[in-house]
C-alpha cells in the first residue's frame, strides 16, 4: 500500500501517525494492498482556492477528497480492485477551530477528517439521511477501533 502524507501547512503534523491511520482504515475497508493514497495538509488560502475551484464554494473548508479510480470497499469473498484511491487535502487550521468548538484535541479532529475523507474516496456520502447515518456510523466505529488499538499499543 502506498500512502504518502505531506505537511505543507506548517502545522507540524504527525505524518507517520496519519499514514498509520490511513493504512488502518484502508485495511479495515479491504482496499487492495497496492492501492495508492496521498494525504496533503495545507494552509487556509490553499484549501480555499481548491474549494472554490473544485466545489464552487467560497472560503476554507476542513477536508476535500479527490477520488481517482473510484475504488470501493472490498468484499470478504472477493479480491479488491487495484488502483489509485485518490487524494485528500486537509486544513489543520480549520480542524483546530472545529476541535475547539467540539471540545476535543486538534489531533482527534484531524484523525476524524482523515477517516471521513477516506470514506468519501471509497464512495460514501452523507447528503441523504440514510447515507449520513451509514457513513457517520462507520466513521465512528473505525475511529473507535483505531483509538483502542493505539491505546493498547502504548500500554
Amino acid at each position: 500500500m502506498s500512502i504518502e502524507v505531506l505537511d505543507e501547512s506548517g502545522a507540524g503534523l504527525d505524518v507517520r501517525g496519519l499514514a498509520r491511520l490511513a493504512r488502518f482504515v484502508m485495511d479495515r475497508m479491504r482496499v487492495h494492498p497496492m492501492a495508492e493514497l496521498c494525504v496533503k495538509a495545507v494552509d487556509e488560502a490553499t484549501i480555499a482556492s481548491l474549494n472554490e475551484q473544485w466545489m464552487d464554494k467560497q472560503g476554507p473548508t476542513d477536508v476535500l477528497a479527490f477520488p481517482m479510480d473510484e475504488l470501493r470497499p472490498g468484499l470478504v469473498d472477493e479480491e479488491p480492485e487495484e488502483g489509485v484511491l485518490g487524494d485528500l487535502v486537509l486544513c489543520p487550521a480549520v480542524a483546530a477551530r472545529q476541535a475547539a468548538e467540539a471540545g476535543h484535541a486538534t489531533e482527534a479532529e484531524i484523525e476524524l477528517l482523515t477517516v471521513h475523507g477516506i470514506l468519501h474516496l471509497l464512495g460514501y456520502d452523507h447528503a441523504e439521511p440514510d447515507e449520513h447515518a451509514e457513513m457517520f456510523g462507520l466513521q465512528a466505529r473505525l475511529l473507535d477501533e483505531w483509538r483502542r488499538e493505539a491505546a493498547a499499543a502504548e500500554a
